[in-house]
């Protein structure tokens, strides 16, 4: 298997082009690439597929076997490869997802490359069992839950895949390791979730860290900074557009008012190549 290693703000994938479909074993063998100790070392696998609605389909499946529905972090690495490797020669192109359906990205190049990446998210679901959640409610702001003996407030978010914003006192020194698989799997969250702890430092300024579902604690999650700002908009606590700080950079992002959909602005890179036997 031929593969190239990217990140997107220290979320990284193991990134593999030139499949028709995925392999019957992808799950596994997402586990072991995935590994980072004997195998590669990635908190994905991505696979870029032909697309009959779009330039190219994307499938992600993550570093436990399972698929995610989207990723943020791993539409800006699939764009800069695609447009790096002379697979596009264009700076707009459509990536087909498994659960945001064909998503619109524009690039900057400067020299030949792919320096910055913004994607149109599409339009948030908000919807309570739509997300999924067990709260049959238009928008789920500031529900309480309890884990672990401790008491806190989340909002929920979908952006093709379900997030949990949850604000804490300090994101950057939060201590998750805990609480962050019991949040993932907790009974509210029928397909589980990825939970995002957040401090809002001003109206266009938050911090945040992240638990993704089926990969743990990662330097960044795109579709959860769009949750992020989305949360924190409903929440009156940001304006519609900020700066979402992870441990791995960060994300510009945008909840545009006049057609609903968020956009997102950052960076990707590729790291190395190489063959997995």
């Amino acid at each position: 298997m031929e593969f190239t290693k990217m990140h997107g703000l220290g979320n990284d994938f193991i990134v593999v082009y030139g499949e028709r479909e995925l392999p019957s074993n992808v799950s596994q063998l997402a586990i072991d690439v995935c590994n980072r100790w004997y195998g590669i070392g990635a908190d994905g696998l991505v696979y870029i597929l032909p697309s009959e609605r779009a330039d190219f389909s994307m499938r992600i499946i993550n570093s436990d076997g399972t698929e995610a529905e989207q990723c943020g972090n791993a539409i800006r690495c699939v764009s800069k490869y695609v447009y790096d490797n002379g697979l596009i020669d264009r700076d707009e192109l459509a990536i087909e997802t498994l659960g945001a359906g064909v998503q619109k990205v524009q690039l900057t190049i400067e020299n030949g490359k792919v320096e910055k990446v913004r994607v149109d998210m599409g339009e948030p679901i908000l919807n309570g069992t739509q997300i999924p959640t067990l709260i049959d409610a238009p928008q789920v702001v500031e529900h309480p839950i309890e884990v672990n003996g401790q008491k806190y407030s989340f909002t929920a978010v979908s952006m093709g895949n379900p997030h949990c914003v949850i604000p804490v006192e300090d994101a950057a020194n939060f201590d998750y390791s805990v609480i962050g698989p019991m949040l993932e799997k907790h009974e509210l969250f029928p397909k589980k979730i990825n939970v995002e702890f957040i401090t809002v430092y001003n109206r266009n300024h938050v911090e945040m860290r992240v638990w993704e579902r089926g990969a743990g604690p990662t330097l960044a999650c795109g579709t959860g900074a769009c949750a992020t700002l989305v949360a924190s908009a409903l929440r009156g606590v940001t304006d519609r557009e900020a700066k979402i700080s992870l441990q791995g950079g960060d994300l510009y992002i945008e909840w545009n008012s006049s057609d609903n959909h968020v956009y997102m602005t950052g960076s990707a890179e590729e790291v190395f190549r190489g063959r997995f036997e």
